[in-house]
């Protein structure tokens, strides 16, 4: 697709701005979060439809960080700009889930390696047929490295992204959970791996336990905006 920047929902005129590391949460307000607690040389080049976008740098690397907005539809849409018009190389989702799983708890942190979607998405965008899209696997094992050396457990699967939040029957997740080996829910990462792939880019997603369906725990909005420091500082460490 032939295209100029600014695109239609990134304003930001000069590709050089963006980082070749962007690091995406859904919330915009996390975004923002993120840039004014951990980055210094903060410059804002998003504000388009309130998709705050910045970049700065993190120990002295230069490192992005945006929203996706919630679901595929939208993450689909942020990624690939990034990727096919401003030359990003890299884009590590940070987002939250819910645990399917007795074994994992709220705050555990979770490094998608592929994600499992009942979405036509990626069969409508490229004609993909398959139901699993993959993470980049040399970045899932430097982020996994990351981790290790900041003494971060972190534990590694497989997740289901949905397209549907509220599903009326509730107790499927059991059923995708046997049957794919699914380990939490999301919204996103099935689109965002699917772009990646297609494009010859690099894609990861660091996920933050919210609530758990199995046990019933949950966290409040406020908490998952700020208090998800731990995915934030392994991902951060991908500045460059």
């Amino acid at each position: 697709m032939s295209m100029s920047i600014p695109t239609p929902h990134i304003e930001v005129k000069d590709k050089g701005v963006i980082a070749d590391t962007v690091l995406m949460p859904g919330d915009p307000l996390r975004a923002k979060f993120i840039a004014e607690k951990f980055l210094e040389n903060v410059e804002q080049f998003n504000s388009v439809r309130g998709m705050l976008g910045y970049t700065g740098t993190y120990k002295g690397r230069k490192i992005s960080v945006m929203g996706s907005g919630m679901g595929m539809p939208s993450i689909g849409i942020y990624s690939y700009e990034l990727y096919a018009f401003y030359d990003v190389k890299r884009i590590i989702r940070i987002g939250s889930c819910g645990a399917y799983t007795e074994d994992l708890d709220v705050y555990d942190v979770l490094l998608v390696d592929e994600a499992w979607s009942e979405s036509s998405y990626a069969k409508t965008q490229s004609g993909y047929e398959q139901d699993t899209t993959f993470a980049t696997p040399k970045l899932n094992d430097k982020l996994a490295n990351i981790a290790k050396v900041l003494d971060i457990p972190i534990k590694r699967g497989k997740i289901h992204s949905s397209d549907v939040f509220y599903r009326e029957d509730f107790n499927v997740y059991k059923h995708i959970r046997d049957q794919y080996g699914c380990m939490a829910v999301e919204m996103e990462s099935f689109a965002l791996f699917a772009n990646a792939s297609i494009l010859g880019k690099e894609a990861s997603c660091i996920l933050t336990v919210s609530d758990s369906l199995v046990k019933g725990d949950v966290t409040t909005s406020e908490e998952r905006q700020n208090s998800f420091v731990k995915m934030m500082e392994i991902a951060l460490e991908m500045a460059e």
